[in-house]
């Protein structure tokens, strides 16, 4: 298996050292393995975890939120009797009506900042 340290992760997502290690420590994202040093080493797995994570962030989900929606995912993906369940699509139903809406209030705010922008402009 490929795997990379975290300054490669770093490199490769945009989030700091700081941000991955917390992720880990509240178990958002756990490394796939260590080194004999104990370094955490990531898989492809994990950064495409990450990513998801990344894409959170800037619609305001809280770590429980990301939690949560990551548990679903990792529940559908499985391939387990619940991978299907009416209760996980209708999660993760729960979540794409809620994106939507974060979508649209952060699309609204690009509405407000480039009025604002143009007011400046006129000036």
């Amino acid at each position: 298996m490929v795997t990379m340290h975290i300054g490669e992760l770093t490199e490769k997502t945009g989030l700091s050292l700081r941000t991955i290690r917390h992720y880990d420590e509240v178990g958002l994202l756990k490394a796939s393995a260590r080194t004999d040093g104990g370094f955490r080493l990531y898989s492809p797995d994990d950064f495409t975890r990450l990513m998801l994570i990344r894409r959170m962030k800037p619609l305001g989900f809280t770590l429980d939120e990301m939690t949560a929606l990551l548990a679903v995912i990792n529940l559908r993906q499985g391939g387990g009797a619940d991978a299907d369940s009416l209760e996980s699509r209708h999660q993760l139903d729960a979540f794409i009506t809620d994106t939507v809406t974060r979508r649209q209030r952060l699309q609204d705010q690009l509405g407000m900042a480039d009025e604002f922008l143009a007011l400046l402009r006129a000036q």
